[in-house]
This record gives structure tokens, sequence and C-alpha cells, in this order.
């Protein structure tokens, strides 16, 4: 040991290194205690510097500094691979020692100061070492020992207009902290969830486990005609997820409202870039890149919208999270927007309804370029999307509805897994449901 620690969690102990005092020889005394000692041969002289390094420990003791030795250390051990977490548990220590030391010098005289702030001097060099992992010490590095000799030249005690004005200022602090915290969880909640009131709304929860099996997922059904709603999985019916190519329903839309594209003329001509789908490789209109979810022509509606007309309009019709900071070609894809399959239909249906204020004929031109199929019994509307990370599709949509002579059912399906999460999945398992409750065979 090159320091003086505290260390033991149930029983604590101070070990004091022999060689501090067996090499603490008269030349030393001289030095530590000229400017401030008259005498420096009697016992109590030889000892006043044992004396600061014991009160020193104990405040590391009064102040439970050993349990936060441990908490540090574990913390070292779980964020081991982060340098900012070390970088602040070793400003944590710092502070610790300053605080620490400050304790002594409140104990201590004024004349008695220089003596303290001697003693780490005098000691700077056998001190500098890194303190035992589970313990509190004297020593610190050279840069830590510099500004704690700082801190003690400068000390004044508090007197009692100081104190008052800390405590206020403490308290201060801690009452601002207290207001932004719940601020803070709800805006995380709101932007994790969609705050869904459901007071006002004719809602029943479904069992479809049978048709989701290993994935999880939701998958949520409005009714027009009864303006009731059908859920599966409530609490990820209501999360927000990236919405991956089903956004392209909103994205054709804007193209059109700002005349990038128009319903007459759609087509956008393909680069010659090679993808790896075969009907992206060829040039595009409005229907063929919306069957074949061709991304490029919808990247190119972006580029020439740009950021600004793109986030205008997505708080026009209030998008999910309303984010599209992760990049003009990929916000859309596992990225920064997110959706809910909740907000998915509600914005279907005010899609559908044309009240988001967009051009009927834009609205229609969009609406016949996810038709999916038709028959006397009615059509389909509908758009997959497929969410992959590290060639992995982690995250599945089908979104859409079912228009009859008598009513019109929309729909929104989410699958979320390791792998096989796709759309087409997605649409299976919608395709089933909606089967099941004879809304679409």
């Amino acid at each position: 040991m090159k320091s003086p620690v505290i260390a033991g969690f149930l029983k604590p102990c101070i070990y004091l290194p022999i060689h501090l005092i067996s090499d603490y020889s008269e030349p030393d005394m001289e030095v530590a205690c000229k400017t401030s000692c008259h005498s420096y041969t009697t016992t109590l002289d030889r000892l006043r510097p044992i004396k600061y390094m014991l009160l020193h420990e104990l405040q590391h003791y009064k102040h439970k500094d050993i349990l936060i030795g441990y908490l540090t250390t574990i913390a070292k051990i779980v964020y081991w691979f982060n340098p900012i977490i070390w970088y602040a548990l070793r400003e944590m220590q710092n502070d610790r020692e300053v605080a620490c030391d400050t304790s002594v010098l409140k104990l201590l005289t004024e004349d008695s100061y220089i003596d303290y702030g001697n003693t780490l001097i005098n000691f700077a060099e056998k001190l500098s070492h890194p303190v035992f992992p589970f313990a509190a010490s004297l020593s610190g590095s050279m840069k830590q020992t510099k500004r704690r000799i700082l801190n003690i030249a400068l000390y004044e005690k508090p007197n009692r207009r100081k104190q008052l004005a800390g405590i206020v200022s403490f308290l201060m602090i801690t009452v601002l902290i207290l207001r932004f915290v719940p601020l803070l969880s709800v805006n995380a909640a709101e932007y994790n969830h969609k705050q869904w009131d459901t007071s006002s709304k004719n809602i029943s929860l479904i069992d479809l486990s049978s048709h989701f099996k290993e994935y999880q997922g939701s998958f949520v059904l409005y009714d027009m005609a009864a303006d009731a709603w059908s859920v599966y999985d409530m609490e990820h019916a209501s999360l927000r997820v990236s919405p991956n190519s089903t956004y392209k329903i909103y994205d054709a839309l804007f193209g059109l409202e700002a005349g990038v594209i128009t319903p007459e003329d759609s087509f956008m001509k393909w680069s010659g870039q090679l993808y790896p789908f075969q009907a992206w490789n060829v040039d595009q209109t409005l229907p063929s890149a919306m069957k074949s979810s061709v991304n490029w022509y919808f990247q190119g509606i972006d580029q020439q919208l740009g950021a600004s007309a793109i986030d205008h309009y997505i708080h026009e019709i209030g998008y999910g999270n309303e984010n599209i900071d992760g990049g003009l070609s990929s916000y859309w894809m596992e990225a920064s927007l997110k959706v809910s399959p909740v907000e998915q239909v509600e914005l279907l249906r005010k899609f559908y309804e044309n009240s988001l204020g967009f051009s009927t004929k834009n609205i229609n031109a969009v609406k016949d370029s996810i038709l999916l199929s038709s028959s006397e019994a009615g059509r389909l509307y509908g758009k997959t999307g497929t969410g992959c990370i590290d060639g992995m599709d982690i995250n599945g949509w089908f979104v859409g509805y079912v228009e009859t002579h008598d009513n019109t059912w929309f729909f929104a399906a989410n699958i979320a897994s390791n792998n096989e999460a796709t759309g087409s999945n997605a649409a299976k398992i919608t395709l089933d449901i909606l089967s099941q409750m004879n809304i679409w065979d």
C-alpha cells in the first residue's frame, strides 16, 4: 500500500502504511511545517500530519464513500466499454475528494489550513497513486492533488449568510428538477407511444394470438358503420415504430400536392443504378412504384420536395412523432419517423374521407395506386412495409381498408421478430383475420 485507505463494507477500517510514519524524518517535518510551526520537534508536531490523514479518512467514513466506491466500481464493470462513464466516474471521485477536504477544513482552525495543504504537498509523490477498488483513499493523481491544493488555498469558512444562500439555491434547483422530471417522462412516453384517448370510443379487445403465433405485434380494426374498434394487444397497438414503406401512401400524396408528380404525369426515369429487385431497375410511374414499393422513386420525390416541405406536410397531417431527423433518404426506414398501428388507422380514415385538406384528385390518384383487389363484393386497398436491420427483417406492416357497398373497414397490422417479420407475412396474417371476421374473403 502506498496511501492511507478506508475499506470494508460491514466493518470499515482505516489502513495506514507504516512507511508514511517511518519515512517521515526531521528534515521532512521542517519542510512541511516551517511555514506555520515555530517548533517542529515536539511529538504533537510530528503527529499532526497523521492526524490530518485520519481526519480525511474519517470524513470518507462519515459520508458513506465506501458504498459509493462499490457502486462506481460496479458501474465501471457494467459499462467497461463506455469512455463517457469512466470520465464521469473519475470526475465524481475528484469531487468527492474536494468535498472531503472541505469537510476536514470545517473542523480545523484557520491557522491549520496551511498545515493540511502542506501535508498533501509533502506527501504528493507518495500519495499519487490510483485509489483501490471498493475503498476511499487520500491518494489521487497529480492533477487531482493540484485541484485539491487550490481548493484548500481558497477556502473560507462559510458564514450563516452563505450557508443560507447555499441551502436556498439547493432547494430551488431540486424543485426545478422535480418539476421537469414528470414532463420529461411524459414527453418520452408520448414519443414512444400514442397517447390514445379511449374514453369516448367503442373498443373491443380481441384475442388473435393464434394468428400471430411467434410474432409480437398487434391488429387494429375500425368499423366505420358501427363506429367501433377491435384491438389485439392494446400495448403494442399504441407503440410507435418505423412505418417503412407504408409511409409511401403519404409521401406520394405530398409529391402530388406539391406538383413534383401529377395524376396525369407521375413518370420518373430510372438512373441506371442496379437494385436487388428487378422491378426497381426500370422507369417508374406512381402505380408501378407503389406496387413494387420502389424506394428510389419515393426518395426522388423527397429530394425534390426538400426537408422543409416534408416537415410541413408531416406536421399538417400529424403523422406519428413527426420526426424526420433521420436523413432525407431514410427517415421513414427504421430511423427517426415513428407511427403506431392506432395512428395508421386514424390517418387512413382521414385519408379516405379526405379530411386532411388535400386535393380530391390527388387523394384519388393515391387510392388508385394502393388498390390491391376488386370484385363485386368490394375492393381491398393496402400497403405493406418491411423494416430490415443488418439483413434481418424485424418489422412488418400491412395497412389499408376494405370498401364494400354498405361499409368500410380500416385496418393496421404490425409484427415484430428477430427475423421473418415482413410486410408479406403481416399481410397474410391480416387477410386470415379479415376472412375469419367475414369482412374480406
